[in-house]
């Protein structure tokens, strides 16, 4: 699960010495590989940055048995009006809403927004083509690795927010992370088993502030779909619980429409309305920005 894996890989940046490791174990791959060995290197430097704990704060802790579930809605012409007038991806404005719901939710529990959200973002490796088109690779098995990003709550102007989160996940992009990730999963040492157990470990542990939440961003269809002549209206997507995190979030876009599904434990997270409400503002906040 990516709960498992990013567990996993904390496990592997508390270590000063896990690059190495994984570095040394890929010593037999071909002397052709010798470019992917120096993106996954660039990229176990970046994850070292886990180390690093955010504050503490009401997003963490441990979570019952339970699940309450929430939702938002925007447009996908509101989000590329944003990016035409702002700048950044569709994923870097849907990332900036998201930063502006965690901040309301923050403030509206008397906690300090002055901090950012550490969030795990899963993202395909597999190859693009000139046009970012994924290619066939002759496998049928999805290939997912994760970056992790700080959303800036700190940061109250919507247009310097969409700019910061903007810079950072070109930054992340640049420093491999992602394929670090899905390399230490195929690298000789690091077989699932050993992976679902370094996981494990994690999850039962005390509370850890070093990801606060996921976000995941799945793009759907932009056209109407049928099911025995009936039209789907909507479609909401849905993210489980990580360990020791109280709220994920899911990003899905349908036929003119980014719908926004946010997951919380029952017992600690019974607001999960301010956070879909923020998220809805921040971004009528970056269309009305000048």
């Amino acid at each position: 699960s990516l709960s498992l894996a990013a567990g996993a890989l904390l496990d592997m940046a508390k270590s000063p010495f896990a690059p190495l490791q994984a570095l040394r174990s890929a010593i037999k791959v071909p002397t052709d590989a010798a470019q992917e060995l120096a993106e996954v290197a660039r990229g176990l430097t970046r994850m070292l940055g886990l180390v690093r704990q955010t504050p503490h704060s009401s997003l963490n802790g441990p979570i019952g048995p339970h699940r309450n579930w929430a939702w938002a809605v925007t447009s996908v012409d509101d989000v590329r009006a944003v990016r035409r007038r702002h700048g950044g991806s569709f994923n870097d404005v849907v990332l900036a809403c998201i930063t502006a719901g965690f901040r309301e939710l923050l403030i509206s529990r008397g906690e300090s927004a002055d901090r950012v959200v550490r969030t795990m973002v899963p993202v395909s490796v597999r190859p693009r083509n000139s046009q970012g088109v994924a290619v066939g690779d002759g496998e049928l098995a999805n290939k997912v690795s994760a970056m992790f990003a700080e959303l800036p709550v700190y940061e109250s102007d919507p247009v310097a927010c969409l700019r910061a989160v903007s810079d950072q996940m070109a930054g992340l992009k640049d420093s491999h992370e992602a394929v670090a990730g899905e390399a230490l999963t195929s690298l000789s040492g690091f077989a699932p088993p050993l992976l679902l157990a370094l996981g494990g470990r994690v999850a039962t542990r005390g509370a850890q502030r070093s990801i606060n939440t996921i976000t995941t961003n799945v793009p759907g269809p932009q056209i109407p779909l049928y099911v025995l002549g009936s039209r789907m209206l909507q479609a909401f997507p849905f993210v489980p619980l990580g360990a020791q995190m109280r709220i994920t979030t899911a990003i899905f876009s349908y036929d003119g429409e980014v719908t926004y599904g946010v997951t919380g434990d029952f017992d600690t997270a019974a607001d999960l309305d301010v956070l879909c409400r923020g998220i809805e503002k921040g971004l009528a906040d970056l269309l009305s920005a000048p």
